[in-house]
């Protein structure tokens, strides 16, 4: 199923969610019925879809690598997985959302919607005031709350990890807003500055995403108490086992399963035939190592082939106002895991190695 459809869904699965929640009003802006959620519908659409990219950026060369099946928020088949890749989608497609909307009504493309100008004027430290037009995250994350919470409708463990999670993207978001200031002053002295609050880039929110997700914590419970259902003793289990668990702190249930080979019925496709890296300008560790994690490692080994890559070259500017270029075509080295030969098993090295990617 392509992206564009299963993102369809799923904001069609928010809308039914979200029709049976009572009316609610944000900074003055009240409405209620369907024509409130349609207004903010594209805005949590495409925020749901710069989440996701964020994820296969985030991801790229690792054996889970964010697949369309992620787009579903965790649910494939009906099945309802809690692994830390889960967490990782559930925080940050809420991240994703929140920011769309907060960035959105800051720009004015909401009606009675606007920047925060809630503390404009007061001192806020030495030698500056609040002022300007700071982003107004409180209602991007009162409204994202109401359309992507929706989307969880169990009662379970799982659907209190899911929800956990989609506030730490929230959270995360508001913690790396970053302070801009303009000065004033005689002659550019800047003796005082106006500050407000703005979003820091989205990639900055999906690398500290990503740190959580290395640093996720499993939560232990009580098998025996948790068979108990919707009894006392599950609700307990369930709370003892967040008790220390910080709000920041992305969560998961359940160990991740074997990313190397395809799994259909959970869509997993493997790693055969997906790119790494062994050359180029400018790669990290992580990404020079990606054909041991993706091939070696899974099985298989790493194939180079020669692949002819056309882009525009020797750009010439004419007066006025045009710029021709010429069609360059260059021979370029990819590697790809593939399999290796059926008289060599002995040399593969499979296995599972904890949460790996």
């Amino acid at each position: 199923m392509k992206r564009s459809t299963l993102l369809i869904l799923s904001i069609t699965g928010v809308f039914c969610a979200i029709l049976h929640t009572a009316a609610w009003s944000v900074n003055n802006f009240l409405m209620t019925g369907p024509k409130a959620y349609l207004t903010f519908s594209s805005s949590v659409a495409a925020g749901a879809h710069s989440g996701m990219e964020e994820c296969k950026f985030q991801f790229g060369w690792e054996r889970w690598n964010c697949p369309e099946s992620a787009l579903q928020l965790s649910t494939h088949n009906r099945l309802r997985s809690a692994t830390r890749e889960t967490s990782f989608v559930h925080a940050i497609s809420s991240a994703g959302v929140m920011y769309t909307l907060t960035r959105n009504c800051s720009l004015g493309d909401f009606e009675s919607c606007g920047c925060d100008d809630s503390r404009n004027g007061r001192v806020g430290g030495r030698g500056w005031v609040w002022g300007g037009c700071s982003d107004n995250v409180e209602f991007g994350e009162k409204v994202s709350k109401l359309f992507v919470d929706a989307l969880e409708t169990g009662h379970d463990t799982r659907a209190l990890i899911n929800l956990h999670n989609n506030e730490v993207g929230r959270l995360v978001m508001k913690d790396t807003m970053k302070r801009a200031c303009k000065c004033h002053g005689v002659s550019g002295s800047c003796s005082i500055q106006t500050c407000w609050l703005q979003l820091a880039e989205f990639r900055e929110i999906g690398n500290y995403l990503k740190i959580k997700y290395d640093q996720a914590h499993k939560l232990e419970m009580d098998k025996r108490r948790v068979r108990a259902g919707n009894s006392a003793d599950s609700r307990g289990a369930t709370a003892e086992a967040f008790h220390h668990i910080h709000a920041t702190e992305l969560v998961f249930l359940e160990d991740s399963p074997d990313y190397c080979t395809r799994n259909a019925s959970l869509g997993h496709h493997g790693t055969e035939g997906r790119e790494c890296l062994q050359t180029g300008k400018n790669l990290s560790q992580w990404e020079k190592r990606s054909c041991r994690r993706l091939c070696t490692e899974c099985g298989l080994r790493v194939e180079e082939r020669r692949t002819e890559v056309v882009a525009s070259c020797n750009c010439k500017f004419h007066w006025c106002c045009t710029v021709r270029c010429e069609q360059c075509r260059t021979l370029v080295a990819k590697h790809f895991c593939t399999r290796r030969d059926a008289a060599a098993p002995n040399h593969i090295r499979h296995r599972s190695r904890g949460h790996r990617r």
